[in-house]
């Protein structure tokens, strides 16, 4: 029964760990994805306004239609930059704490046979 209380912490530590990894790594492939779908959303945004004369567009007036298109399809470079690069850092940052717990299993194995060598002995 103490063997268990002992290894309760380092069990709770690991779970942690795996749980976050895989928290992180299933955000930052949702983003990954959700660029897929913004980018066709993008593009015809592009189609829809460059297909109009050079005329037409410069002489939308302030605040029109035609003008808020404009303006969307400058901010959304930045936005589909923004979803690829919080992606792959929440993917890392997944991939990073999985080996921090196989790290922390490495290290805990010895310490855990070292315990149960001792046990044997004194039997």
């Amino acid at each position: 029964m103490q063997n268990m209380k002992s290894m309760m912490m380092p069990m709770l530590i690991l779970l942690i760990l795996i749980i976050s990894a895989l928290s992180f790594a299933w955000q930052g492939v949702s983003l990954q994805n959700q660029v897929r779908v913004e980018e066709p959303k993008f593009h015809a945004l592009q189609q829809e306004y460059f297909t109009l004369s050079k005329v037409e567009r410069e002489a939308a007036v302030t605040g029109s239609e035609l003008n808020q298109k404009l303006v969307q399809i400058q901010n959304y470079p930045s936005e589909l930059l923004r979803l690829k690069l919080i992606g792959v850092g929440k993917i890392l940052t997944g991939i990073l704490l999985a080996l921090l717990a196989i790290a922390f299993l490495l290290f805990m194995m010895p310490i855990r046979l070292a315990k149960l060598m001792k046990e044997n002995r004194q039997q």
